[in-house]
């Protein structure tokens, strides 16, 4: 009967260390949830305000760009065409190396995320 008691004994303790390591992996994956969560909140909660104040900043300076432009050009209207032409430009070359821009984007996403 020892030999039947001792492998109860120690089948309990292997039970136990397993209920243990289960719960102390369950914490950790809730942590590490909870960390992902608010990296990427945060991120957003940055990307939103300094996109924000980047898009007003981008509004003066070209209405500013299009007024300067105009006094030089004695026309409101061409210098608003030059300005919309600069603009078509800008979303052409964000358009064909947009690749590139997801490529990178996922980079700096995955050493965040993984880490």
């Amino acid at each position: 009967m020892g030999v039947i008691e001792s492998l109860n004994e120690t089948s309990n303790k292997a039970i136990d260390v397993g209920e243990v390591y289960y719960k102390k992996t369950q914490e950790y994956y809730r942590l590490k949830v909870f960390q992902q969560l608010t990296m990427t909140t945060g991120m957003l909660l940055k990307m939103a305000v300094v996109g924000g104040l980047a898009f007003l900043a981008l509004i003066f300076i070209t209405v500013a760009g299009v007024v300067f432009l105009a006094n030089i050009l004695e026309s409101m209207v061409g210098a608003c065409l030059i300005a919309g032409v600069l603009f078509i430009v800008l979303l052409i070359l964000a358009y064909v190396f947009r690749g590139k821009i997801d490529n990178m984007l996922v980079k700096k996403l995955s050493v965040k995320f993984f880490n």
